[in-house]
């Protein structure tokens, strides 16, 4: 066989092929290229994820809408740093310069007028958000990304409210944000692919580990796990009997979690996870089974550690720890339990928002998790879960039908 060989062809070719590279190469410094973000909204997730963006070198706007809110806001990246430099974390100078890039500012338009990336960390009220990007939209340049930290709103939702569904993404931080290792990104249903890729570029600048929740679904992929399993705990004291600290000592030793769902719920607070359930149930009457003592107890104020009194009572502001124990443990099984959660994660897999690795990333940084969930599930039996769900659906209705991924893998 003969080749014909083209030289000028041959330089064409590789000349295209360099020039792709190059291309390739400035979309790459382009994604890479952001140094001023803005930060709207100075509370505890505010100020932290504003702390953690100038750690990594970015010029930050804390913004708010009174001063006096940035200003205890400020005082409190202060401690946090100072508290750092005592732990010869950082040297005083660094923590006087990563100070020194965060620039508190009342005034909206003065706040993004240099911004590249306005990361929002208002309060979860959907009609709240919408009136905040609604004002931020006329005054933002229109090549500025948003990013909404919202836990459990539809960001496809938040989106369309803006001229800039394109650039508008899901950012999850968790709290604190100077500690929380796991951010989860979101993309709503028209982000592009580059802010995708920039938004992940971002999360890894600044030391965190970020999970892809591929579809833009109630309770992304963390709370999709968390809150359902806190209301399936109230259902299953109720079926069997078990005490919170049965219940508990079963969740922290047998599907070791840092600590038992109820505990775990306390020191969330039942305020976070009452409005969670309500905008997750509003989107979709399958993602939970809400338990009614979630709102009584909300309606309440009995929140948890925060209120003295949730699931467990508490003597004053100091986080204490509930007596939980092994021998407590082997008094409650924890089928239900795992049922629950190894179900809503089975439904991120078959929906396309999520696959296997990921979910057990997000479930051991984001839940403190110290063992695959999976893992838990094949040693219980993945057979024995499918037919407690099964068994469950019968008697408690659809929501407990078990998901196709579990059904096909009773025979891996």
């Amino acid at each position: 066989m003969r080749i014909n060989f083209d030289s000028k062809n041959f330089e064409l070719q590789n000349r295209t092929t360099i020039v792709k590279y190059i291309i390739k190469d400035l979309n790459f410094l382009e994604s890479v290229s952001i140094k001023n973000i803005t930060v709207l909204g100075s509370g505890v997730m505010g100020h932290g994820i504003a702390q953690v963006s100038a750690t990594a070198g970015y010029n930050v706007v804390l913004r708010d809408i009174k001063q006096e809110f940035l200003d205890k806001a400020m005082e409190k990246i202060r401690w946090s740093l100072d508290k750092l430099v005592s732990k010869e974390k950082i040297s005083k100078d660094e923590g006087d310069s990563i100070f020194a890039r965060i620039k508190p500012i009342v005034d909206l338009a003065e706040a993004v007028k240099d911004a590249e990336l306005v990361i929002e960390v208002v309060p979860e009220i959907m009609d709240l958000k919408k009136t905040v990007y609604a004002e931020l939209d006329k005054v933002a340049a229109p090549e500025v990304i948003f990013a909404s930290n919202t836990s459990t709103l539809p960001i496809t939702e938040i989106a369309n409210t803006t001229s800039r569904p394109d650039k508008f993404i899901g950012i999850h931080f968790f709290n604190p944000p100077q500690l929380m290792k796991l951010v989860e990104i979101i993309p709503g249903e028209k982000t592009s692919q580059k802010i995708t890729d920039l938004t992940q570029e971002y999360v890894k600048s600044v030391n965190k580990i970020a999970v892809l929740c591929r579809k833009d679904v109630p309770g992304f992929i963390i709370n999709r796990l968390f809150i359902p399993m806190v209301h399936e705990a109230c259902f299953v004291k109720d079926r069997t009997g078990a005490t919170l600290e049965e219940i508990d000592s079963a969740v922290k030793f047998k599907l070791r979690f840092p600590m038992g769902i109820f505990e775990l719920a306390d020191f969330t607070g039942m305020d976070v996870i009452h409005k969670a359930t309500v905008e997750m149930h509003l989107r979709d009457k399958k993602v939970i089974n809400p338990h009614h003592l979630v709102e009584k107890m909300f309606d309440e104020k009995k929140l948890g550690q925060k209120s003295g009194e949730g699931f467990y009572k508490y003597s004053d502001d100091k986080y204490e720890r509930v007596a939980l124990s092994e021998e407590l443990a082997q008094k409650c099984n924890p089928i239900q339990l795992v049922a629950n959660i190894i179900n809503n994660a089975a439904w991120l897999v078959t929906n396309g928002a999520s696959d296997i690795e990921e979910i057990e990333k997000a479930a051991q940084l984001g839940l403190g998790l110290k063992k695959p969930l999976f893992e838990t599930a094949k040693e219980i039996g993945i057979k024995n879960i499918v037919d407690e769900l099964n068994k469950l659906a019968t008697e408690h209705g659809e929501f407990y039908k078990p998901d196709p991924l579990l059904v096909s893998m009773q025979t891996d």
